[in-house]
Parts: C-alpha cells; sequence; structure tokens
C-alpha cells in the first residue's frame, strides 16, 4: 500500500498541473529537468525504470519506487488507466 505522506500528497496535487501522469510526458519533462521528483509503480518495465533513473541523476530528481503496482495507482488517480510513471513538477 501507499506510504501515508506520498499518498496526500499525490491526493493533493491530483487536480493541479504540478502532477505529470505517464511515462512519455513525465521523460519529456525529466530531460529537460522540470521534474523535481518521480514517482515509478512497482512494477513498472526495468527499461522504463532505467531510463527514468539515468536523467535524474544528470537532473538531480529523486525517484521514488512506490510499493503500489501500476493497475492500483491508475485506480488511485482516478483514470480508467494503469499508471507506470508520475512526475512532480519543480
Amino acid at each position: 500500500m501507499f506510504q501515508p505522506s506520498m499518498k496526500a500528497e499525490i491526493r493533493k496535487l491530483l487536480g493541479s498541473d504540478k502532477l505529470i501522469i505517464g511515462t512519455d510526458r513525465c521523460m519529456k519533462l525529466l530531460r529537460t529537468g522540470e521534474l523535481k521528483q518521480v514517482l515509478v509503480a512497482s512494477n513498472c518495465q526495468a527499461s522504463v525504470r532505467e531510463d527514468v533513473e539515468h536523467y535524474s541523476k544528470q537532473t538531480g530528481a529523486e525517484v521514488v519506487v512506490l510499493d503500489v503496482p501500476n493497475e492500483e495507482l491508475g485506480v488511485f488517480c482516478k483514470k480508467p488507466f494503469n499508471i507506470n510513471v508520475l512526475g512532480i513538477r519543480a
């Protein structure tokens, strides 16, 4: 399950433009240094996780691997699809 602090932070940011949903959008913003934190689902593909970790080292963004699968992350964010990566803008 979610860590309580992370759950509260995601819930707070859900309606704002600071929460970025999706691998492609997050990777684009991560490469340009616009994200301060990247949240990765527990069952995210290894190649995606490696890319996120690589670019986060270059930009200084924090990577948090959640103990929640992508299906549950999609339900929590009230989306009809699975979510592998979430980003939080700086």
